[in-house]
Parts: C-alpha cells; structure tokens; sequence
C-alpha cells in the first residue's frame, strides 16, 4: 500500500542521507556548476569589476541539465537584465536625488513588479527582478554624482554579463545534448524495472518514485533534442513512443512488486530482464530499440494477475518504439475547457490573494530597507534581498523555504569563515581563491540540483559562502561580512515570517482541492481514450499530479495552527490520495485493456465518497460482473484486477476510522 501523504513530510536522518545520495548526472551537473563559478571569480578578478559573489552566485540561476535549456535561459536573462537596467536609468533620472522619491519609487515598483510575478507567467523570475530595482535604486543614492552612477549601473550590467557568458562557453562544450538525457533517463527507468522483477521488496519504493516524477522532463528533452539537432526529427515519434512504453513497462512492474500473486516465475523473470538490459544499453548508447523479439513460455499456468503482468510486458516490450496511429476521438481532440493562454493567469485581476502577495512581500522588504538604512548597517542589507527570495503565494511554501534558507545560511557561514580563516591566509593568486570557489560550489550544487525538498538550503549556501570568501578581485579577510550577512538573512526571515503568518495568511489547503478535483477528472478522461499513447500520457500526468499533491499536504507540516485547516480536512485529503494511489496500477491496465470500462468510473466515485448511482455500483465485481462473464477470453484477468481494486479500497476505508482517530489525538486542533 501506498504510505500516506502526510508522512512524506518531516524526513529523519536516513531519508536526509537519501536525499543527498549521488544519481545519473548529479555530479556531472555539480562539477559542471562549480567550474562555471570558478571561471567567473577568475574573470571578476582580472577585471576588477564589483560584486564578483553575486556575479558567483548568479551561475546557480543559469544553468539545466541540458546544454539547450541552459543557453536559452542565460540569453533570455541577458535580455531581462538589460530591460531592468534600463528601466532603472529611467526612474533613476527623476528619483536618484531625492531620497522621499527614491523610497516612495522603490515602493511602488516593488508593488507592481510583485503583482505581476503573482498574477502572471513571470513568476518564476518577477520577485528576482523587484529585487534587483529595489536594491540597485537605493545602492545608487549613495553615490556622490552622475557619472559614477551611471558607471555603476553599466557595472550592475556587466556582473551578470559575464557569469552568462562564462557559461554559454561552457555549457556548449560539456553540457550534455537533451538527446542524451532523454536516453539515460529511460535507460535508468528500465534497468528499475528489470531489477524490481527480481528483487520486488527492495525496489517497491524506488518504482512510486519513479512514477510520480510523470514523463513531462524528458518530454522536453525530446523536443529539445529536435531544435539542436541531436535528435534526427524522424527519430522523435519513436522515442516519444518509447517514454509511453516506458510507463507501461513500470506499472506493470510496480503490480508484480506490489501483489505477491502477480510475480513471475523465473522463467518469465530471466528473458525479460535480459531484454529491457539490451535496450538500456542502445538507449545510453544514443540508439533506440526497435524490431524486439521476446519469447515467454505459455501463460497458461500463471495466475491472473501475474498474467496481465506478463502480456502488459511483453506488448510494451515488442511494441517499444512502434509509433500507434494518431486516432482522434471527441474527447482526445477537445482541450480542456479550463484552459487559457495569454500573458496574465485567469484570475489575475479577480483573485485579492494577488494584491495581496504584493502589499506584504512589499511591506516586508521595505521594514528591512528603513532598519538597515536608519541603522546605519549596510552590511546587513541582505535582510532587504531575503524577503524576495523567500516570500512565496502560501504560507507553508513561504515557511518551508525560510527554513531552507536558514540552514543554508547556518551552514554556508561557517564554512566560509573557516575558509577565511585557516585557507585564504595561505593564498597567494587568484588560482588558489578559483579553489576554494571550486569546492564551495560542488558542495552546493550538490545540494541545490538534488531533491527539491532540500535545493533551496544548497543555493542559500552558495550566497553566504560566496559572500564571504569573494571580497573583491583578490583574496579579502573581513569576518565583519560575514557575520552582517548572516544577521542581514536572520532578520529577513524573521520578518517574512512574522507578515506572512499573520497577515492574510494563505494555506495551502484551497490548492489542495482544486488540484484534488482536476486529479479526478484526469482519471475520468484517461478510461474515455482510445489512442493509447495519448492515455498513457494522461496517465503519467496524473500520477504526477498525484506526487504534487502529496507535497502539498506534506507542506501543511510548516503552516502554523491557526493557519492550515484540522486534522480531520488532513485526514480525508490523505485517505483519497491513499486510495487514488492504490486504485492507479488497477485504472491504467483496466484502460490498457478495456478502454471506456464502466468499472473506472465506479471506483472513481468511490474514491471521492460520492454516492453510488445504484445500489450494485457499491462493488464493481458485483455490478459488472455479467460483462465479465460475457468475454470468457479476459474473464478472468478482469475480475481479478476488479477484486485486486476492490480490496485495495476496502483495505484503505477500514483502515481510515482508525488513521482519523489517530490524527485526532496527535495533531492540535487548529
């Protein structure tokens, strides 16, 4: 059974260890990082231009697994970068000279910059961008006259110009193609599946987190692979069939891993694995499998369950890379009607959660610039630059990320201030400070492009290592950097949190629903599919969707009590998704099979508690069992995946009187 969805939440030790554990490509994208970063110190210091641990830190922001993606974003950052220092010139004109205008303007665009990130596709980089005005505004109002200010934006340009072109050079010469990413990953996802044939116990959870991630990443890749040309454009319909059988091939085995009934007897087990070996091997190699032959004994003997496992197999196996014909039905070619393009998200000037974000991340930040500013502190403006970095649309997003950023800065203070001190001491050039970058950055890194739940404590290390052992073009030995830096971040997050959990506090439950209800209606649409590429690819997405919502309600872990709803709205979230993820093995290969059987629907409607229809759809054995018996070929295999769904249900919903009880008693009431 599936673990419920709150205890992913609050790792211990051994699953820390877990998340820090090395995977395909995470030190190559590590080292990759750290090298960029090791260059651009080497470039700031022949130069002599400012802030060269921003521009350090900048590498952390330009660079994915791919070379593709990597070049496109430093490019497009370039471009964003240029547009703000040009709108900085312009209110600089008016504002620079009088300090009322110049904090009523820092205000104002910080306000409006933040509605937009809330409201619009520019989330990702819009909080980033308010901050970048807001602080280089108020660094420009300490400058004595024009000229130097206008050397001082051109500089601000050239800090992030160069960490961009250091790594455009770099990523084109050593950055993996999308083609080959896309080859690995499935190679790793099919050496899973051999593996969890032979040792089902030891992999059983290894193939949940397997199918959570979905197929959206290397989705990508493959239409990246088209656009640099690793990937011939002939080439892209069959591994994009090759990612659907995939899937096939890992829910089939997550079955046989699961229920002991369903495993294969060794002479199923050898000749497989041997196979989905072969493959790996063509697909790390660049190639892709095609024309497979796989010879199983007679299916005769097996159970029912271990003989859908078998056939599920063996058709994704031989059918690896065969492209399906595009058949189009009524419900594959209608788009959702939910959505909607354009610049702005639907709701942006209805929703007052948009408004809001803005006024208190506004707020937040402007406190911090007022304390450092009356206080005659510079050194702790980074309390100023941490309320962006950290204030997200919920609270618990908000919080989790605080305390991210926390540790980081706990850990990266430390090490920067022994290496101040024991290390730099000792150096000579700028090669022996390249080291020391080298090394701080492969730490972080390895953190930052590891797990989620742990990336952001790997970025926040990289700033406060960086900014203290980078003092400028040579080695520096101020510890005054790096204990103002660290009390600046302190008191960002202290701020952040005391705004974001009392004023108009956002929880993460209304997201949890909404999401929970399109969930449903994914699976709806899935058992209405005729092309099986296409409910496949519903398939992967909902399981995703699923893994999402499972981190949403582990996140209400970080929301104070009188922000996140009770234990037992948790309790009811958490019992569907235990139930969706135990009907989804059953849903997909009742699609695989049958596509448009009555018995999805009748287990949807059970697993969201509405009531039955009719008083047979209470067990979908008992109401679509004349069906069963009329196709005697599959009779038997589809009771077996009915029983299979129906005890998994029943399971789940005797155990939730219990699980509801026990939450009751170990959670506070809000």
């Amino acid at each position: 059974m599936a673990r419920p969805a709150g205890d992913l939440a609050r790792p211990g030790a051994a699953d820390f260890l877990k998340l820090l554990a090395p995977y395909p490509g995470r030190a190559e994208m590590a080292c990759r990082v750290a090298l960029i970063c090791a260059l651009t110190v080497w470039v700031t210091s022949a130069y002599g231009t400012p802030e060269a641990a921003i521009s350090a830190y900048v590498v952390f922001f330009l660079n994915q697994p791919d070379r593709v993606l990597s070049v496109v974003q430093g490019l497009a950052m370039l471009v964003l970068v240029t547009l703000v220092v040009v709108l900085i010139t312009v209110v600089a004109l008016f504002a620079l000279d009088d300090p009322v205008w110049r904090v009523a303007c820092i205000a104002g665009l910080s306000l409006a910059l933040l509605f937009v990130t809330s409201a619009s596709k520019l989330r990702p980089v819009g909080a980033i961008v308010a901050m970048i005005v807001g602080f280089t505004l108020d660094e420009l109002g300490s400058v004595p006259f024009g000229e130097a200010a206008t050397r001082a934006l051109l500089y601000s340009w050239v800090m992030v110009a160069i960490p961009i072109g250091v790594s455009i050079c770099v990523n084109l010469t050593l950055a993996p193609s999308p083609r080959r990413l896309a080859g690995r990953e499935l190679a790793k996802r099919l050496r899973l599946a051999a593996r969890s044939l032979a040792e089902p116990e030891a992999t059983r959870d290894a193939l949940g987190a397997c199918l959570r991630q979905g197929d959206a990443q290397i989705s990508s890749w493959l239409a990246l692979s088209a656009v640099d040309g690793s990937s011939a454009r002939a080439d892209v319909a069959p591994l994009r069939q090759a990612v659907s059988s995939t899937l096939a091939i890992l829910v089939a085995a997550d079955l046989a891993a699961r229920e002991p009934s369903s495993r294969l007897p060794t002479s199923f087990v050898m000749p497989i694995i041997d196979t989905l070996e072969n493959m790996a091997r063509m697909l790390e190699a660049g190639g892709y499998p095609v024309d497979i032959e796989l010879s199983l004994p007679g299916a005769t003997e097996l159970t029912p369950l271990a003989r859908i496992v078998a056939e599920e197999l063996q058709h994704a196996i031989t059918r690896f890379a065969v492209a399906e014909p595009d058949v189009k039905t009524g419900a594959e070619s209608s788009p959702p009607a939910d959505k909607r393009g354009g610049f702005f998200l639907p709701d942006a000037f209805t929703n007052p959660e948009h408004i809001r974000y803005a006024l208190k991340t506004t707020a937040a930040a402007m406190f911090c610039y007022l304390l450092y500013s009356q206080l005659n502190w510079p050194g702790i403006h980074t309390c100023f630059i941490t309320v962006y970095m950290v204030s997200l649309g919920t609270t618990a997003e908000t919080v989790e990320k605080m305390t991210l950023r926390i540790a980081g800065c706990l850990a990266g203070a430390p090490l920067g201030t022994a290496a101040v001190v024991f290390v730099i001491p000792a150096m000579t050039s700028v090669v022996g400070l390249m080291g020391i970058v080298f090394l701080g950055a492969l730490l972080s890194a390895w953190i930052a492009f590891g797990s989620p739940r742990i990336s952001y404590a790997g970025f926040q290390i990289a700033l406060v290592f960086f900014m203290c052992v980078i003092q400028g073009a040579a080695p520096g030995f101020d510890l005054t950097v790096a204990r103002d830096r660290t009390i600046g971040i302190l008191i960002g997050n202290v701020v952040v949190y005391l705004i974001f959990t009392r004023v108009w506090p956002v929880s993460v439950a209304e997201r949890v629903d909404t999401t929970l209800t399109s969930l449903h209606h994914q699976w709806e649409r899935l058992s209405a599919l005729a092309n099986s590429a296409a409910r496949r690819a519903q398939a992967s997405s909902a399981m995703a969707q699923r893994g999402a919502l499972e981190q949403d309600l582990a996140l209400m872990h970080y929301e104070p009590s009188w922000v996140h709803p009770g234990p037992q709205w948790i309790a009811e979230r958490r019992g569907v998704l235990a139930k969706l993820s135990a009907l989804e093995g059953p849903i997909f290969l009742f699609a695989e099979q049958r596509p448009g059987d009555a018995a999805i629907g009748v287990w949807l409607r059970r697993i969201m508690g509405n009531p039955p229809q009719q008083p047979a759809e209470t067990s979908a054995i008992t109401a679509l069992q004349p069906l069963a018996d009329a196709h005697a070929p599959i009779g038997d295999t589809r009771a077996a995946l009915l029983h299979l769904g129906d005890a998994r249900l029943a399971q789940l919903e005797h155990a939730a009187p219990s699980d509801a009880a026990k939450d009751l008693t170990t959670h506070a009431p809000a």
